[in-house]
């Protein structure tokens, strides 16, 4: 993650909130399509419920550094705003070749029929855009997320059978291991930045605390 120094605004601990939202809400979708790779299996509503919770209790954490960043100082440079256009921009290029990338991806698979490949794939372009971002942002733990994503779709493709039979249910094994690993490798991010944002929540406060005690 990014090194803690200098004043931190209000500004900060928001973009680390949205980084959380964003992980819990693409942590579950993958979740639900883990959850449709088992096709019918007994316990589906539980996973489901499982994963909503999870996505939910990610979004509250969110939620809370929202609310107590309005606490703080929201005073940025010039230099800062501008820097924050820039990653706003380029954050906004990223997606939209994210999105391209899955569109096309999707069109080919089924257009040659393999559409077994689809989960695949988007995992690994999902990880690949985590690349830029992690230098854009300055956040290193997204090159341990894209590469665990990446490796997980590759894994999965080299050792697990595109199908697999338990009990009187056939599931697929790609969407069921491409769908809950991904949801377990985002949601740890999401973990990791949350417990980071409050990191900054509580040296920002306390920065802002003793500014007052000086006065």
């Amino acid at each position: 993650m990014e090194q803690i120094s200098g004043t931190i605004p209000g500004v900060v601990v928001r973009e680390t909130a949205s980084g959380v939202f964003f992980m819990a809400f693409f942590g579950t979708l993958w979740a639900y399509t883990g959850v449709m790779g088992l096709q019918g299996w007994w316990g589906v509503p539980l996973l489901l419920a499982t994963a909503v919770i999870i996505g939910i209790a990610l979004f509250i954490g969110g939620i809370s550094l929202i609310r107590a960043s309005r606490e703080l100082k929201n005073q940025v440079s010039k230099a800062d705003l501008k820097r924050g256009k820039s990653k706003r921009f380029w954050f906004n290029i990223i997606f939209v070749a994210e999105v391209l990338a899955i569109v096309i991806t999707i069109a080919v698979c089924n257009t040659t029929r393999h559409s077994e490949l689809i989960p695949l794939i988007i995992a690994i372009i999902v990880g690949v855009h985590f690349l830029p971002l992690a230098h854009l942002f300055q956040v290193r733990l997204y090159y341990f997320t894209g590469t665990l994503l990446c490796l997980l779709a590759i894994m999965t493709l080299l050792f697990v059978p595109e199908k697999v039979t338990l009990g009187e249910y056939q599931i697929n094994a790609f969407m069921s291991v491409v769908g809950f690993g991904s949801a377990l490798i985002l949601w740890g991010t999401g973990l990791t930045v949350w417990l980071f944002g409050k990191r900054l929540l509580g040296v920002a406060q306390n920065k802002q605390t003793n500014s007052y005690d000086l006065r």
